[in-house]
């Protein structure tokens, strides 16, 4: 297994990965989706609430807020020893209190932990107008996008095969191809057609219908994989593919002594 780096920043990661089957590449796909532990607003008191908004669209606004996730200080409220009653291990408590006129953000939840904050401080919330006020206590607690979509820390996570593109040597180099392929990856280069960047190719085939004498054949690498992750801010990417990568190692693990206990 081979993994080369396209694109590296904090919010998103572009990769090449070889060498795996294509179950690998989708087990981590929906690993970044479904499996990786993300700290989320669980349930809100409201002390006091004057705004245009309900109660309940105040709260959805809530739990879709990015929270900075720290596995190394929390744990799944499942795993921890105070048996889901709620500890500072398992949970983080946020407040917020804002009156009007302004603008109500992210950025104005107070973290109880300075290490766990709030991933965007321009999420809005809701605005306030002269006298209207907004006091709450929101408790965060970790879990999984397959428990909840706010619970989601890969938001864009997908990948295609590598293409492969051939020309043959009946090519005439006649520019059809060129003129059609809308990433602009190929060019004429003397009598020859190359590719540019095939990683951009997108797999339409728009280049093999418009050659007249078919000399443009284009495949998929079985064993290659493009991938593209998009981090909500709760992980930097990088950390979200290793964790991602980690689960998948971990359920392995589990699933093997089970297999073994059986035996």
């Amino acid at each position: 297994m081979d993994v080369e780096i396209i694109e590296l920043s904090d919010d998103n990661a572009r990769f090449v990965l070889t060498g795996v089957n294509p179950a690998i590449a989708n087990g981590l796909r929906k690993s970044m989706l479904s499996e990786v532990p993300t700290m989320a607003i669980d349930y809100i008191n409201i002390y006091d609430n004057t705004s245009v908004l309900f109660d309940e669209q105040i709260g959805l606004r809530m739990g879709l807020i990015p929270i900075i996730t720290d596995l190394d200080s929390y744990v799944l409220s499942e795993d921890c020893d105070c048996n889901d009653e709620g500890c500072t291990k398992c949970q983080l408590t946020l407040t917020l209190s804002a009156e009007g006129p302004v603008m109500v953000y992210s950025g104005d939840i107070q973290s109880s932990d300075p290490n766990v904050s709030v991933a965007d401080e321009k999420v809005p919330i809701v605005e306030l107008k002269e006298r209207q006020k907004l006091v709450l206590e929101a408790v965060a607690k970790l879990g999984t996008g397959r428990k909840h979509v706010k619970y989601q820390a890969g938001v864009a996570c997908g990948y295609k095969n590598v293409p492969v593109i051939t020309f043959q040597d009946t090519c005439d180099a006649c520019g059809k191809c060129v003129d059609e392929c809308p990433k602009e990856i190929l060019r004429i280069d003397g009598d020859k057609v190359t590719v540019t960047d095939p990683l951009k190719c997108i797999l339409c085939r728009l280049c093999v219908d418009a050659c007249d004498i078919k000399a443009i054949s284009l495949e998929e690498d079985d064993s290659s994989f493009i991938f593209t992750a998009e981090s909500d801010g709760s992980y930097p990417a990088k950390e979200l593919i290793v964790q991602s990568a980690d689960t998948i190692i971990e359920k392995a693990k589990l699933l093997n002594e089970i297999l073994e206990s059986i035996e």
